[in-house]
């Protein structure tokens, strides 16, 4: 007797198939019907590689939350691979398992989800890198935008202040973290300074808050979209109820998270002025051997300007993955430069000159001063512990 449905023959007054254990004399019979553990388990496995593959989806997306070369993005991505495999091969023996039971098996769209799975992440893997490209496009050129706008309004405040760049602290001022009291009544309080209102301790962005202060400048004008850990300024957000931008001194108690761009060192034993070179870079984006709020500076011993691409790259800035930064000079013109020492005579303008190779340099920290009127040393504050 034939089988209606798996075809299969069996013996003569058989009264179920022996293959499917489908009734064959027209008695109604019970068939345990139950979804394929193998089924759910490729379903499973796929669910596994979705979820490791999400931290690289952010990064690409959004390089401000992680970075492809975060432990945490690189880790979950050695998973998928044996995620996907499993879920293929647990599809197919689903799919084959469901298909010889007769019915009494089910669960064809799990196996079908396994069984997919690599069709799934080797679409992924096409598109998200190209997406998150095309996205990360738009980074520079908004930096290079706002550094443009800073750069105008450094003109303006120039002009009101006998040809100097902003300088906050008054003379004397050296390079310190944070500020005395960046929310202070007033000038002396706020820095620190002597009962003459010299000396006093000043950050590197407190020079830039300045723009703000008197220029107007929006706070969101000094957040590269490109940096993680950063995010434009809200009084707001800190005890300030009722205060105006125009009555503080800084971006707040922890300026790094609020201010990404560096800034050529204001207290040094050079005034910053209107009168030198066009052609000296005053400002340009986060400085990649100092901290930044949410990832680590690069290694320096990896760098060299006479190198390999990628070691000349190594000084590039980290907010755009190292291709390169938007460096503002001093006739207000911004450039993405694809290497770091494009300062005058190739001079890199985030490290100190040594007298040796001005290419290179000296990694920078909190004191570091420029070397001579033509170094540029464009540096970010310093990243503050939570207080």
């Amino acid at each position: 007797m034939k089988c209606e449905t798996c075809g299969m023959e069996n013996a003569a007054g058989a009264r179920s198939c022996a293959s499917c254990g489908r009734p064959l004399d027209g008695q109604a019979a019970t068939v345990s019907v139950r979804v394929s553990r193998v089924a759910l388990a490729s379903s499973v496995c796929t669910l596994i590689g979705f979820v490791c593959f999400i931290p690289s989806f952010i990064a690409y997306l959004d390089p401000r939350v992680l970075h492809p070369r975060d432990p945490i993005v690189s880790s979950p991505e050695s998973v998928i691979p044996l995620a996907v495999a499993a879920a293929l091969f647990l599809g197919i023996a689903g799919l084959y398992s469901i298909a010889t039971r007769g019915g009494r098996l089910t669960g064809y769209p799990f196996a079908l989800f396994g069984a997919a799975a690599p069709f799934f992440f080797l679409l992924g893997s096409v598109l998200i890198p190209t997406l998150g490209h095309f996205k990360a496009l738009g980074f520079p050129m908004t930096c290079g935008t706002n550094l443009s706008g800073i750069g105008k309004a450094m003109l303006i405040y120039a002009n009101d202040y006998d040809d100097e760049l902003p300088v906050a602290g008054g003379p004397g001022a050296t390079w310190a973290p944070r500020l005395n009291n960046w929310a202070a009544a007033d000038r002396s309080e706020a820095f620190g300074q002597d009962p003459n209102g010299t000396e006093g301790q000043a950050t590197v962005s407190s020079s830039l808050w300045l723009l703000v202060k008197y220029g107007e400048v929006p706070t969101k004008s000094f957040v590269c979209k490109g940096e993680r850990g950063t995010r434009p300024f809200n009084p707001n957000a800190y005890v300030t109820a009722g205060k105006t931008l125009s009555v503080l001194w800084d971006f707040g108690p922890d300026p790094t998270r609020h201010c990404s761009y560096s800034y050529q060192m204001p207290y040094g034993p050079q005034r910053l002025t209107v009168s030198g070179d066009p052609a000296f870079a005053i400002a340009a984006d986060h400085n990649p051997w100092i901290d930044g709020p949410a990832w680590k500076s690069s290694d320096f011993a990896m760098f060299r300007p006479s190198g390999t691409v990628q070691e000349q790259k190594a000084g590039n800035a980290i907010a755009h993955s190292l291709d390169g930064q938007n460096v503002m000079f001093l006739d207000t013109h911004v450039d993405f430069q694809k290497r770091s020492y494009c300062g005058l005579d190739r001079d890199n303008i985030y490290t100190s000159w040594d007298g040796q190779d001005k290419s290179r340099g000296v990694r920078p920290k909190l004191g570091s001063v420029p070397a001579d009127p033509q170094d540029s040393l464009l540096v970010n504050d310093p990243v503050l512990p939570t207080r």
